[in-house]
């Protein structure tokens, strides 16, 4: 199955805590429906230390995002908006926006 969202889009939280932040999609898990955002969605964790190299403590990292709470970022609209599937001259099919109607791949 085809993903609106894909690894390395830039997107914009359009929901939650996070809603406005954007950042470039590091991550996709089709299977549980969720994305990790850079710079989006900062979870703290308790690590236990490794070793001398590896000191524990709290650190942040990001955590996954659901797809419905993001939107991709169309380089000519310049705003999240949605994406729809469309067959090209060519013969492929790819990703386009809503608005514009402007190729995202």
């Amino acid at each position: 199955m085809a993903s609106r969202i894909r690894r390395n889009d830039q997107v914009e939280v359009i929901s939650g805590s996070n809603r406005g932040v954007r950042g470039e999609v590091r991550e996709v898990n089709i299977s549980e429906n969720r994305a990790i955002v850079t710079g989006a969605n900062f979870v703290k964790r308790h690590q236990k230390a490794t070793g001398p190299q590896n000191p524990g403590g709290i650190i942040e990292r990001e955590a996954p995002i659901d797809l419905s709470n993001l939107a991709v970022i169309c380089k000519i609209c310049e705003s999240g908006v949605r994406v729809r599937f469309q067959l090209l001259e060519d013969g492929r099919k790819s990703r386009v926006c809503v608005k514009c109607g402007e190729v995202l791949d």
